[in-house]
């Protein structure tokens, strides 16, 4: 029996890419896909662990598809995988392999210069194809014009959103220093989406990796770090003794004015400069920091999916479900985050940024 192994990557860039995407046999996989769409087969799916320089091990339990793509993303959201240093993720199926049964794949990545290595191990029987992920969920001419008309809202958003909040950024700066001591922003560190692996720079990055900490290079795999800024809500230092941890009702160490402007969000108005600098969208999951990250990641289901997008100065979560206060309201939360993912369109962009006024008007769903 043949198998058919399909090899997904977020994006082709660097030599080896190149050399194995020009294969005649990988340019024939997506007339094959599109021709077999309509019979489909389960499929199974087994992360690979490397286990040498030239050696790869594949996982002796595979996981089920059963035409779920949720359980496609489970293995490589895990903290397992991750901790294991798993950079690449396939998928073996039968011939006639719906494309729709992939869709799920589109958050997993792996370092392409593992294809080569793939496809001198390879057996007679095993065929092995490399695709974008954007093949398997919708054509490369629309995921290319999502993004630049999201991007273009983002930049017109932030530049509208920056004159009309102009006015608080006088007024607010001065009443958070005739409250309490300290500086007028807070800026914090936040993971952003996860692109930096297909990132040209990571060629040179490579080389200083040594000198990285774990946590560093932990954060480097979940996704972008970036400083999102924010007006100071709470004393200063309010984290030197506790450590990171959620705000809740009633928290002593937000001030008077911090409290103000937590209900009504205004203290999230200098992220339109995020946003205007790439980091942010107007509307997506909200960005966490790398602690929480790491540890939601162990304890959350599809919890890293969230990054597969731009962290957002919005999002569904926010309108629907608040600040996060505990671990069940992070796991409402990512259910939004994905729902979001994947139904996005301009219109739902628009309905949430709608959305988002009322609760700065009427103060909904803040601590």
């Amino acid at each position: 029996m043949r198998i058919y192994i399909v090899l997904l990557c977020n994006e082709l860039r660097g030599r080896s890419a190149r050399i194995s995407f020009r294969l005649p046999i990988i340019r024939f996989l997506a007339c094959w896909q599109r021709l077999c769409s309509s019979t489909a087969k389960n499929a199974v799916v087994c992360p690979l662990q490397e286990v040498g320089s030239n050696r790869m091990a594949v996982s002796k339990h595979p996981y089920p598809l059963k035409n779920d793509s949720a359980a496609v993303a489970r293995p490589l959201s895990s903290p397992y995988g991750h901790a294991s240093g798993a950079t690449t993720t396939i998928t073996v199926a039968r011939p006639m392999t719906n494309v729709a049964d992939l869709s799920g794949l589109a958050r997993l990545q792996f370092w392409a210069g593992e294809v080569l290595g793939l496809l001198f191990v390879a057996l007679s029987s095993i065929y092995i194809f490399v695709v974008p992920v954007s093949w398997t969920r919708q054509s490369l001419a629309e995921g290319v014009m999502r993004r630049v008309v999201k991007r273009v809202v983002d930049i017109i958003g932030s530049l509208i959103g920056l004159v009309i909040t102009s006015p608080l950024w006088v007024v607010l700066p001065i009443l958070i220093k005739l409250d309490s001591r300290g500086p007028v922003f807070y800026t914090q560190t936040r993971i952003g989406e996860n692109r930096r692996r297909g990132d040209r720079r990571l060629q040179s990055e490579r080389r200083v990796r040594c000198h990285r900490t774990r946590e560093r290079r932990r954060e480097d795999y979940l996704g972008k770090p970036f400083k999102l800024i924010k007006f100071r809500t709470m004393v200063a230092d309010a984290e030197s003794a506790s450590g990171p941890v959620w705000a809740k009702r009633n928290d002593p160490r937000i001030t008077r004015v911090g409290r103000i402007l937590r209900k009504t969000r205004l203290d999230e108005i200098p992220q339109f400069i995020n946003v205007l600098k790439g980091d942010m969208s107007l509307v997506g999951p909200r960005p966490e920091r790398p602690a929480f990250v790491k540890d939601l990641s162990g304890k959350i289901d599809n919890y890293t999916a969230r990054l597969q997008v731009k962290p957002g100065l919005t999002g569904l979560a926010q309108v629907e479900n608040g600040y996060d206060s505990s671990l069940d309201s992070v796991v409402r939360k990512v259910r939004f985050d994905l729902k979001y993912i994947g139904e996005w369109s301009l219109w739902v962009d628009l309905k949430i940024l709608c959305r988002t006024v009322l609760v700065v008007l009427t103060g909904r769903g803040a601590c």
